[in-house]
């Protein structure tokens, strides 16, 4: 009774025993006389809620076997029909399932239960029983009234989910049926139902020609790009049969390919029989997968024919990019099944690219294009490096700010990235307008990145991709500043004064002090012959834009890609790339961009990677001395950049020994010592007149612990260090000191002092600890030794110290 009707609360909110009272209550509706607004009206809200949650409604198995009896009652109209049925598919996959599509005559009713049965998820095989049924209706000619549009989309799901359930013969009638439904619809306009109003004339007018999207009058056969008022039911059929093609062809056009005597002919014999048999009128003749292949061909040599059509309504001109797209995606999978078609192919598509790539609302079309000769041009014997460069030189550098083509630019790059790094060299020389994507899109693009940096990386791009990770939030900004000047009027874009130090960004980019060094950021290619120091006054320039969200996201991804760069080089560095790497390790540390979380960042990245770089080669703690000794002499290295401070002096520790270098000497040995030694009483000396500085623990820790493995391999040293380490205490205790250091840290610092300390009491244990001979410098013990060495010291101060009370020997 409406009146007694009371409103039911948010879906998600109906708990189990509502929903079960309402169900019963829309069963009663479903058992009437008659099936009106009111059932309509149930049946929406009970599909809103067993729909708005993520957890499965139950209903009762009465009730679901009602509603497939609903939903195949000839009598129930078609709304009623459509609400049961994606009711069944809310609660699927559905143990109460009775329904069949074995019997079912009615294409509309077959779509319906077919799509109830594919959302079970083929428990019982009902993927291969829809597929069965679908292709024995599309088999026979249908009676008046039916059609075959209600079934395409349900093809197109058992394809999806289930490609092995069709049989070679069945692929073979749906072959035969695109074939046909693609090159031979009708090219006149539909007729418009009539509504069977009172002012309806029965004497309709007779439908026109269909027209192509510029207006003129279809000359040649319908496509997808024909226009009309209304269509037919074939040209429906058309437009669904295109909508699968493309999977179709993956899926069944490739099989069967080879005959017995397929291996005799070259491919131009088969390409000058494709041509006869394009022009002859017995292509029905040939078999049904090769006649679909040859009607797809001509298909999309039509659309592509057609998207040079100006179109009359913009969303036609949507649809004709997006179909030029499909179309030379369809055009490169025929070739790679038929390499006949190959020959045709690539001579049309390369007169479609000198069409259209100087339009840039047609770069995502340059993709298959560049996709296609990627697959063929070797077989085609075509030199595409012309259409590769346009691609990555223009597409990059104007469109980097528009997000969907930047995936898709990026994922093509990935899919090909191996293609590409064995057929072509610009993929690799165009790495800085490829990080351009990544520096105006840094969130979405980079997991895509994290696979695509490996294959730029080799011995010669390495110096100039390490450059451009540290500058990647700069880069970001200047492409900012780039978009912003592009935006401005044209007469607001006049060179700066030279004489007049520009006072913002914008004016900066056109400024003639500024101008080679925004060129040098937004370079298109690797320029390695160009020095980055130049850009030391743009960063600083561009400090401004240093907060902005994009730039801060930006600068957000790359630690993750600095630890994997140098995991990647690790693979093929020899000793000198390794060297120059260090050195632009330390130079680089004091020109990063000013964002601090991004500094420390790098830092820690940075500063991690030392170490590997150093257990590679060890050697280069000698060879590249002078630039080691400069940064670890340098006391404001402490404070600013303690993580990679700590790192260095803790190597020249490691790794001044004559066991990982034989042109390790005493002199070199003292020269590292006394620089060390002098960095130490720096940051130890007690300043009664000043304040005292508070520098890290670890730093003061790994400083002690360098000095004491240096002295024991130049064991002269040894009482400078003793005594050192022995004034310690005195540090400790200061109460200038204990101001700025916590307890914790002190009582570190003294424990560590006195443990170095007492080992240094026995020089030849000393020696083996920090030294390791030759032979054994390398070997799992000597590891485990280092690995352990806190422990070990504690040990010789056990030694050393007894326990009160205890007499010595």
């Amino acid at each position: 009774r409406p009146g007694s009707r009371r409103p039911l609360p948010p879906a998600r909110e109906i708990q189990e025993e509502e929903l079960r009272r309402f169900a019963s209550r829309v069963a009663a509706l479903l058992q009437g006389p008659e099936l009106g607004p009111e059932a309509v009206d149930c049946l929406q809200r009970l599909h809103l809620t067993v729909a708005a949650t993520k957890y499965p409604r139950k209903l009762d198995g009465k009730f679901v076997e009602l509603l497939q009896t609903v939903l195949c009652s000839s009598k129930c109209p078609e709304q009623i029909q459509v609400l049961c049925a994606a009711i069944l598919r809310e609660m699927s996959p559905c143990n109460d399932l009775i329904l069949s599509c074995d019997e079912i005559q009615d294409t509309k009713l077959l779509s319906l239960v077919s799509s109830v049965l594919l959302a079970q998820g083929n428990k019982k095989a009902e993927v291969s029983a829809v597929g069965q049924r679908i292709v024995k209706v599309l088999e026979r000619r249908l009676p008046e009234g039916q059609s075959a549009q209600y079934l395409l989309p349900v093809l197109s799901n058992v394809i999806s989910l289930s490609p092995e359930s069709l049989t070679e013969e069945q692929t073979n009638v749906v072959s035969r049926k695109m074939a046909d439904w693609l090159r031979y619809a009708s090219i006149q306009q539909g007729v418009a139902q009539p509504s069977g109003g009172f002012f309806s004339n029965p004497r309709t007018r007779q439908p026109g020609p269909v027209t192509e999207v510029d207006g003129a009058i279809a000359t040649d056969f319908f496509t997808v790009l024909s226009v009309g008022q209304y269509y037919t039911q074939d040209q429906w059929l058309n437009v669904q049969a295109f909508s699968m093609l493309r999977n179709w062809l993956l899926c069944y056009g490739g099989k069967g390919l080879k005959t017995p005597n397929s291996d005799d002919k070259s491919g131009m014999d088969r390409s000058v029989m494709s041509v006869v048999c394009t022009t002859s009128t017995s292509s029905r003749l040939l078999p049904p997968k090769e006649r679909l292949r040859e009607k797809a061909f001509e298909y999309c040599q039509r659309l592509i024919e057609q998207s040079n059509r100006r179109p009359l309504k913009k969303d036609d001109g949507d649809l004709q990019k997006a179909c030029l797209i499909e179309a030379v995606t369809i055009m490169d999978i025929i070739c790679k099944q038929d390499s006949s078609y190959m020959y045709r192919a690539a001579s049309f598509l390369k007169i479609l690219h000198g069409r259209i790539c100087g339009d840039a609302t047609y770069a995502r079309a340059l993709l298959p294009i560049a996709q296609f000769f990627l697959n063929h041009s070797k077989m085609a014997a075509v030199d595409s490096d012309a259409i590769y460069k346009h691609l990555f030189t223009d597409i990059p550098a104007q469109l980097f700010h528009n997000p969907s083509l930047a995936f898709e630019f990026v994922q093509f790059c990935k899919d090909n990235s191996q293609l590409f790094t064995e057929t072509s060299s610009i993929f690799r020389q165009s790495f800085p307008n490829l990080f351009k994507f990544l520096a105006w899109n840094s969130p979405p693009l980079i997991s895509e990145f994290v696979d695509l940096l490996p294959f730029l990386l080799d011995a010669g791009t390495a110096i100039e991709i390490f450059h451009l990770l540290l500058d990647l939030p700069c880069l970001t900004a200047a492409l900012d500043i780039q978009l912003r000047s592009t935006a401005l009027p044209t007469s607001e874009r006049a060179a700066s004064d030279p004489a007049v130090k520009p006072a913002t960004c914008l004016e900066a980019f056109r400024h003639p002090l500024y101008k080679s060094m925004f060129q040098y950021l937004l370079r298109t290619k690797s320029a390695p012959e160009d020095a980055p120091e130049r850009l030391i006054p743009l960063r600083q320039l561009l400090g401004s834009l240093a907060s902005s969200p994009r730039v801060v996201q930006c600068a957000e991804t790359v630690p993750v890609l600095l630890e994997l760069f140098f995991r990647v080089v690790a693979e093929f560095a020899d000793g000198p790339l390794i060297n120059q790497l260090v050195v632009l390790l330390l130079q680089r540390s004091d020109q990063l961009y000013e964002i601090p979380a991004f500094k420390d960042d790098v830092y820690r990245v940075l500063s991690s990677q030392l170490v590997m770089l150093c257990k590679l080669h060890p050697a280069l703690i000698v060879e590249l001395s002078k630039e080691i000794l400069e940064f670890s002499g340098t006391v404001s290295n402490i404070q600013n950049k303690e993580a990679i401070f700590t790192h260095v002096v803790w190597a020249i520790g490691e790794y001044m020994s004559v066991s990982y270098d034989k042109r390790c000497t005493v002199e070199q040995i003292n020269r590292f010592f006394e620089t060390l030694e002098a960095m130490l009483f720096e940051i130890t000396q007690l300043r009664p007149l000043a304040s005292t500085s508070s520098y890290a623990p670890r730093a003061i820790s790994v400083l002690m612990a360098t000095l004491t493995k240096l002295a024991a391999r130049s064991q002269d040293l040894i009482p400078r260090v003793s005594m050192f380490l022995s004034k310690m205490r005195t540090f400790v205790q200061s109460p200038a000191v204990t101001s700025v250091y916590c307890e914790e840290d002190l009582e570190e610092i003294l424990i560590r002092a006195t443990e170095l300390m007492n080992l240094l009491k026995m020089p030849s244990v000393a020696q083996f600890v920090f030294t390791p001979p030759v032979d054994v410098a390398s070997t799992r013990f000597q590891r485990e030794v280092n690995d352990s060495l806190p422990f070990a010291l504690r040990i010789v101060t056990h030694l050393l110290e007894p326990a009160p009370g205890c007499m010595p020997g």
